[in-house]
């Protein structure tokens, strides 16, 4: 997987954002993030998700750790919308670039508003998708947050 660039990696780059990259073997078919986690030697609470859920208006972009649970509320509220649902696995695709396992909150299609869970503020670094199974990058979450223009919030179900 060296020397593969991603539309994340790209973004990163063009931004002058620092960034690691781990790559992983996915032949097990283990692509969760807690496998992932793992197979990086990093700490679940270091590893987030990326997740897209839409609203009655627009597509939101949140990001958890891979252990944790969205809060539908609460990810509603972040988003000044009623109620927001799960996008369907079948339309990641479509509206970010990214299948699902490889969706990262870098380089998607279009910029959506996004959302950080809070805990991520108090870390050093996570590590989110490069947009590819098999690749993740570390960042400092306050660059994440820059390059994609999120706001840190609650968004765990408690």
């Amino acid at each position: 997987m060296a020397g593969i660039k991603t539309n994340a990696m790209r973004l990163l780059d063009q931004k002058e954002i620092a960034y690691t990259i781990h790559t992983y073997d996915n032949k097990d078919g283990k692509i969760d993030g807690v496998s992932v986690a793992a197979k990086i030697n990093k700490e679940p609470k270091e590893v987030y998700k990326t997740l897209v859920a839409q609203g009655p208006r627009e597509l939101y972009v949140f990001i958890i750790e891979v252990e944790a649970e969205l809060d539908l509320k609460k990810a509603a509220k972040a988003a000044g919308e009623k109620k927001v649902e799960m996008l369907p696995v079948k339309d990641i695709q479509n509206y970010t670039g990214y299948i699902r396992g490889g969706c990262s909150p870098l380089g998607m299609k279009k910029i959506y508003p996004t959302f950080i869970d809070q805990k991520a503020e108090g870390l050093e670094a996570i590590v989110v998708s490069a947009g590819k199974i098999g690749l993740q990058v570390e960042l400092a979450p306050q660059d994440l947050q820059q390059a994609v223009n999120a706001q840190f919030v609650d968004l765990l179900k408690a």
